[in-house]
């Protein structure tokens, strides 16, 4: 439910918008569409307005309200302590009303219904959840240490489902004593949340958890940091009780188990942060762990990194709701400008997400012969014997 003492203190300063160096502007839709609006400052206040009885409910204030990737910026640097953690909550209440009302886009009401229909946002069948591991000999759990969960974009993406069986390969190859489920998940959930859908979260959430619960998992690797939010933060409260772990996090601890090629060849490389591995859980240090042991690569920063990283554009929903313009004031594009002012050839990545949206910004802007996006698990299987 809205709170509307919440949308009367904000005043609107505009520092939501910006990273911390107040120079450029780090709200993914704000930066794409330049209108006051798209800003969080500009959503509180149209909110505030609705209440009031001044506007009305509309498809352009529902395309506003969804627009927004809920990549943490905001609430990372409003400068009010308290009130800036309810931002994106008050956000998701607000998309939870525009849905009560049935006045969504038209992205954004397919992408729930193959939730719904499917469990998963690509509308493939649940039976085909595991086909990314077939011949790969990725074992089906059954009471390893770790549950491996590939998440929507490592189950059904082709570029996911390679970079969830590069992973898995660098998991085994480090000693991690882990297993696949073959069948009955369902999508995590955690972008469905995003979107104000909390009924169909739970539903999602309920079936997961009750798969892992038979199958007494205590301990779960996630590939995509949307799934190990949500894991962490949202499962506890609907019964789902789990020790979770980025990979990153698991393979940064065990990066001397692996016996790496000599001589190396130099290679210049960037991070972006994922914002549900960086803002949301703030961990911004076992990527570069990873990327600092392989020998030969040298890690340079882009001018927004960490709590600052501008959002790819892709949370949210948003890669499957095509809301954010694909032109050359998107989010990604103007990420993958950065990272080639850096002079680096590689970026390197830690979500499928990210990597899908980078990798096509990549391409339309001409820059495939001088950026490589790679996942970091990409990167040390290169390296490694």
């Amino acid at each position: 439910m809205l709170n509307e003492e919440i949308l009367h203190r904000c005043f609107r300063c505009g520092y939501c918008k910006m990273p911390s160096n107040y120079t450029d502007l780090n709200c993914p839709s704000y930066l794409a569409f330049r209108f006051e609006t798209y800003s969080p400052g500009g959503r509180m206040w149209l909110l505030r307005a609705w209440l009031d009885g001044k506007i009305q409910l509309s498809k352009r204030f529902a395309e506003i309200m969804f627009s927004c990737t809920a990549c943490g910026n905001c609430t990372e640097h409003c400068p009010f302590p308290g009130f800036k953690n309810l931002l994106l909550e008050t956000f998701t209440a607000a998309k939870g009303a525009f849905l009560d009302e049935g006045n969504v886009p038209s992205g954004v009401r397919d992408y729930l219904t193959r939730m719904q229909l499917h469990g998963n946002p690509y509308g493939m069948a649940a039976k085909k959840r595991a086909y990314w591991a077939n011949e790969s000999g990725i074992a089906p759990f059954a009471g390893q240490e770790y549950l491996f969960f590939a998440g929507d974009e490592g189950s059904y993406d082709t570029r996911g489902q390679e970079i969830a069986r590069s992973a898995a390969k660098l998991l085994s190859k480090a000693g991690i004593s882990f297993g696949i489920l073959t069948g009955g998940e369902n999508s995590d959930g955690n972008d469905v949340r995003a979107s104000g859908e909390t009924l169909l979260f739970e539903e999602l959430a309920k079936k997961n958890t009750d798969l892992f619960n038979k199958n007494n998992v205590k301990k779960i690797i996630t590939l995509s940091p949307h799934s190990f939010n949500t894991f962490k933060k949202d499962y506890p409260l609907l019964g789902g009780n789990y020790q979770v772990f980025h990979y990153t996090q698991v393979l940064a601890f065990n990066m001397g188990k692996l016996k790496f090629c000599e001589n190396p060849e130099p290679v210049l490389a960037t991070y972006h942060d994922p914002c549900y591995l960086g803002r949301h859980n703030m961990d911004y240090y076992s990527p570069r762990m990873i990327l600092s042991a392989v020998p030969g690569l040298k890690i340079v920063e882009m001018d927004r990194n960490k709590q600052n990283a501008l959002c790819c554009g892709g949370g949210g929903g948003n890669l499957f709701m095509d809301l954010m313009p694909s032109g050359d004031q998107s989010p990604a594009r103007f990420r993958v400008r950065e990272a080639k002012a850096t002079g680096a050839t590689i970026v390197a990545v830690s979500c499928p997400l990210c990597a899908i949206m980078l990798e096509d910004a990549v391409k339309t802007e001409g820059l495939a012969g001088d950026l490589r996006i790679m996942e970091l698990s990409e990167i040390v299987n290169e390296s490694i014997i």
